[in-house]
């Protein structure tokens, strides 16, 4: 690849490099070593030297090694925990049973923020402990927002006012919110009248809107905020594998943990591994590594399912969120874009603990009867617009340092069992620098066989994966020296950061002038195959690591996801080597994932229970299309009739498993073809809105149309049409 790119680089005007930046590029190196914004502010910019080992010899080492901390979970909270750590100069383990930000931390509403909500809460009830706790989330909020740029940016958000009293009343708090952030604040708040409300918000409805109040939190990326920190701290030395299992921990002659038994869930091998201090870090599920130290523990964690739903972009402004503070039970809600669409939620009900959360109906519908009453007439709210939805299980807590376990607490808590067992829990993903330092000073005073370099923490400031070489046009770089789309390129550049630059020395040439590499994984969205490949560079060890963390497609789209996996597997098995019976059961799990955690079958049970609401004429129209389609009238539609159909209108190189997925829009009872009713019970969720579009109901339409003109053709004869000159 090296080599082509020279060639092009010589032969081609496109790129323009200069000689230093292409043999940066082409040695590996990144052209953007220096970051000079990162010393300016005082942000540690020294990057550590170690290239990210192969997942094998992690597993090799948490086999070979003792170490001094073994964090247990792969979140947020964990990551942070392993990164504070190392950079101490302990000896560091972090095993994570599924993959790392699987659970909540990759299912948050996004946004790195105080807690507007907490603040008003501390001045109303002169509360000073909620109003520490938004003084720390803020000064945590400017601390990622310089940390990681190219994963975080600012992000307004508007809290439109429809009594005039209100105004005065929501300025002066978010005012109080600037003030307690002080020299950490973002952008400074401010009024919008009406009129300029509605020219931002133009989707707002304005019927009684008196004007708005504008303030600043950040935004992030999840996910990719969460493997950049265990990146970051593997980068530092340490030792981090996912689809890793705790099974049991280990005691000493005393009756203190001093390890774990682990279990890689992949190949099926179990091994010891010990450990000076062991930090439990998996929220939810924090409850069954304390019963694991101790059976009777009482629990402490009560789960809240918090359900988010993903709309068209259009829905919001590309760069203006709205925070709904009174909804009808009380709840807030918030509508941001996100990486092109707009995310909504969220809903806070009690739920079991599992692996697998599932959005359902009750929740979605909530949510989207709430959006409906800040848009205005114009945008039609539908069921059918929801193109992907989550659950995230927030792990609420109760404080067993206070011997009441029925009180909730507010913040997090880090409690050690009598077996130095360290469990952090709680809290949330903007303070999870902040609840990691204070673990591992906890650490340092409960065992002090702990000899860490620093005693001090290291991360405040600290510049994670991606970010030493980052700046906001660094895309164009990619563009002009890479000849990538420019969409992609700033795709790459706000995901990898500097890293960006060894994805794209992955990607293969698209045969094509323009752009000259980079093979479009799903034509509606920038991902290309060189980040599948990168992606298993980043321990991606299953098709669900991929559609859901290292690209967040099963997020944004749950059908673009379901249509991309083929392809998407097919390059991870080219990487892990996968055979025929893997490759099969790797679609299998992540179609399941898509169907019940990201709300592809909730969607389709929505549509399909709906009533028939079609008129005698349409239901006339819609079996005369039917029958136009079965042609051999066997009373239902093949895939045969729709490869048929396709290539009639020039679609002739539909792959199998789109032509698969077509069906499946439609084919409700899963045989394989279509009948009559669910053509119709369709087209009526189509006209209800409770479904945006169908393929099939296109080509039907298409068909009615070609067969009416080639009707029209018969009857007319050359005389009666001008001749035949």
């Amino acid at each position: 690849m090296a080599s082509r790119l020279k060639k092009l680089a010589v032969a081609s005007g496109v790129f323009g490099a200069s000689a230093y930046v292409t043999s940066c590029l082409l040695s590996g190196e990144n052209p953007f070593q220096v970051r000079t914004v990162a010393a300016a502010e005082g942000k540690k910019s020294i990057r550590a030297k170690r290239h990210l080992p192969p997942r094998d010899e992690q597993i090799k080492s948490l086999q070979s090694e003792d170490f001094d901390v073994l964090i247990i979970g792969g979140g947020a909270t964990g990551s942070g925990c392993a990164l504070d750590a190392v950079t101490r100069g302990l000896k560091t383990a972090l095993v994570e049973y599924d993959d790392f930000a699987s659970g909540t931390s990759s299912r948050s509403t996004k946004l790195i923020h105080g807690g507007v909500r907490y603040l008003q809460k501390a001045i109303m009830n002169l509360d000073i402990e909620q109003y520490k706790m938004v003084k720390e989330a803020l000064h945590e909020r400017s601390s990622m927002l310089g940390s990681a740029p190219h994963l975080t940016h600012p992000l307004p958000i508007m809290l439109p006012v429809y009594t005039w009293w209100q105004i005065p009343y929501y300025w002066v708090g978010i005012k109080a919110y600037d003030l307690v952030a002080g020299s950490k604040t973002v952008k400074s708040s401010y009024h919008l009248s009406k009129a300029n409300a509605l020219e931002l918000f133009p989707m707002l409805r304005g019927d009684a809107l008196k004007g708005a109040i504008v303030y600043y939190d950040g935004q992030q990326d999840d996910a990719r905020m969460c493997l950049a920190i265990a990146l970051t701290a593997t980068r530092h030395g340490a030792t981090v594998a996912n689809h890793v299992k705790v099974t049991g921990l280990l005691k000493d002659e005393k009756g203190h943990c001093a390890g774990a038994h682990l279990r890689d869930e992949l190949t099926g091998k179990e091994w010891d591994v010990k450990a000076k201090c062991v930090i439990n870090a998996t929220g939810p599920f924090t409850d069954s590594i304390r019963k694991m130290d101790n059976p009777t523990v009482q629990e402490i964690c009560a789960p809240s399912s918090g359900v988010h739903i993903v709309l068209p972009g259009y829905y919001s402004p590309e760069q203006m969120g709205l925070l709904d503070p009174a909804t009808s039970d009380g709840r807030v809600i918030f509508f941001l874009p996100w990486l092109k669409s707009t995310i909504a939620g969220t809903t806070d009900l009690p739920c079991d603990i599992t692996h697998h959360p599932k959005p359902t109906e009750d929740e979605i519908m909530f949510i989207l009867n709430e959006v409906k009453n800040y848009l205005n007439p114009d945008v039609e709210v539908r069921r059918g617009d929801v193109l992907s939805a989550w659950s995230g299980i927030r792990p609420l807590v109760s404080d067993p340092n206070k011997g009441d376990t029925q009180s909730i607490a507010r913040n997090h808590i880090i409690y050690t069992s009598p077996s130095k067992l360290i469990t952090i829990a709680g809290g949330k993903w903007t303070t999870y620098r902040s609840m990691a330092e204070e673990t591992i000073d906890e650490a340092l005073r409960v065992v002090p066989e702990l000899k860490p370099t620093h005693k001090e923490c290291q991360t405040d400031g600290l510049l994670i994966e991606g970010a030493h070489g980052w700046t906001p046009t660094m895309y164009i770089r990619l563009v002009q020296d890479f000849g990538l789309e420019c969409e992609v390129a700033q795709h790459l550049s706000n995901s990898y950061g500097d890293r960006a630059f060894a994805v794209a020395k992955l990607a293969s040439l698209t045969g094509k002038r323009w752009p000259i590499i980079g093979k479009k994984i799903h034509p509606e969205f920038p991902y290309i195959d060189a980040e599948i490949r990168y992606g298993v560079r980043e321990y991606a060890m299953s098709a669900i690591d991929m559609i859901a963390r290292r690209l967040r497609l099963a997020f944004l789209n749950v059908q673009a996801a379901q249509e991309a996996l083929p392809g998407i597997i097919d390059i991870m098995a080219e990487e892990l080597k996968w055979d025929e019976k893997e490759k099969k059961r790797q679609y299998d799990e992540a179609t399941n994932f898509l169907a019940n955690e990201m709300g592809q079958l909730v969607n389709r049970a929505s549509r399909d229970k709906i009533p028939i609401n079609l008129t005698k004429e349409e239901i006339q129209m819609y079996i005369k299309r039917f029958g136009i389609i079965d042609k051999e009238n066997k009373g239902y539609v093949s895939i045969n009739d729709i490869r048929r159909g396709l290539k009639h209108f020039g679609e002739a190189q539909v792959s199998g498993e789109e032509l698969h997925e077509i069906l499946k829009e439609i084919d409700t009872n899963m045989n394989g073809q279509v009948e009559l009713d669910e053509y119709l019970q369709m087209m009526s969720a189509i006209k209800s809105g409770h479904v945006t579009y169908s393929r099939f109901a296109r080509m039907a339409e298409m068909e009615e149309e070609q067969h009416e003109a080639d009707k029209l053709k018969k009857k007319i004869s050359v005389e009666r049409s001008g001749g035949g000159l």
